[in-house]
């Protein structure tokens, strides 16, 4: 159920809030620009007992949530969720770019991708730590020194830090290094780990599962914003179907979608998208124009030495050209980057 208040005053709406956790529901405060509402999650059987809220004179409405995803849906907050990440905003009328190796291999590695993409006007460093990978003897990552160099990394170029965490045991570990938790594709429903970042102060960066429907994909993210965190990126990287030219079918229309059914930041993901790094500047200039508010792109300096999606990483020059490519496009559709970005692309 949603409570719109008729109000913004504080005492009110703490006293609307204690009512509702009287009667035994959750209640998340979601203040937007036009309005305030709270939204009370729990057993709908008895949601007739939060219709007597509509008797206070500063509850203007109570009304139920059609959708099976009650926070992260637009009924609960009409508006765009802006999450803000250090110095960077993600959602909104911002255009984030979020670039770097699919695993850190070393320091100089690291370092080396974390200042080729800040030159050219990438806001957040992605590496990855803990590897899930389809084959056991496959390269697994270097676990919390991976971390340790990413963070440093991070820091020496001043970029907020994304990097996956795979189970709820790594999560604290995760967060003492990393800005923003990742869930990858794999782990999409995995709903021990949604609810473990769900209970950490950190954005988290949700991806879609290779199977995953729109609705499940909003559903996980419903996991993690009923235990308290609002802050939920969502990932379009591609599904599995009949197609083999690809490494997997990238749903553009899944951005639409979510912008119409979803107030969360969608982000492309074009580098797991397609699986082939020549297709991954054309996937991100759709991915602009269909409405999304970021990517997540992977880059390497030596890609035929990566130790993992090499096929599917670009080069430093590859990128800078990426990111020139986009920068008008991101304009035309309403959107920014940094100055850094517009400034590399002129």
């Amino acid at each position: 159920m949603v409570i719109v208040m008729a109000t913004r005053n504080k005492e009110d709406i703490d006293h609307v809030v204690k009512k509702v956790e009287e009667l035994g529901y959750r209640a998340h405060l979601i203040e937007g620009v036009e309005r305030t509402v709270v939204a009370a999650v729990g057993d709908e059987r008895e949601k007739y007992r939060l219709q007597s809220l509509e008797s206070l004179p500063y509850v203007e409405q109570v009304f139920p949530i059609l959708k099976s995803f009650k926070l992260a849906g637009r009924e609960a907050r009409v508006d765009d969720t802006v999450i803000e990440v250090g110095n960077v905003g993600i959602g909104g009328g911002n255009f984030t770019v979020m670039a770097g190796p699919c695993s850190v291999e070393s320091r100089e590695q690291i370092h080396e991708v974390a200042r080729c993409v800040k030159d050219a006007g990438a806001q957040i460093l992605r590496g990855g730590a803990y590897k899930p990978r389809t084959s056991p003897y496959s390269f697994q990552g270097m676990e919390e020194e991976g971390l340790q160099l990413l963070k440093e990394a991070g820091e020496a170029t001043g970029m907020p830090v994304v990097t996956e965490v795979m189970t709820p045991e790594q999560a604290p570990i995760v967060a003492r290094y990393a800005d923003i938790l990742q869930i990858g594709a794999r782990n999409m429903q995995n709903f021990g780990l949604l609810k473990a970042v769900g209970k950490i102060d950190k954005p988290v960066f949700l991806k879609r599962g290779l199977m995953g429907t729109i609705n499940e994909l909003l559903m996980s993210a419903e996991y993690v914003m009923a235990e308290g965190n609002p802050n939920v990126i969502l990932c379009e990287r591609g599904i599995r179907t009949f197609e083999t030219e690809t490494r997997n079918t990238l749903d553009l229309s899944a951005v639409p979608v979510i912008k119409k059914l979803s107030h969360l930041p969608i982000f492309i993901d074009p580098s797991h998208g397609t699986g082939h790094w020549d297709y991954v500047t054309p996937m991100a200039k759709a991915a602009v124009v269909s409405g999304a508010d970021g990517l997540m792109v992977e880059v390497h300096p030596r890609p035929e030495e990566a130790f993992s999606d090499g096929a599917q990483s670009l080069k430093p020059s590859k990128f800078v050209r990426m990111m020139q490519e986009i920068e008008p496009l991101v304009s035309l559709c309403g959107k920014s980057l940094t100055a850094n970005a517009a400034a590399v692309a002129k």
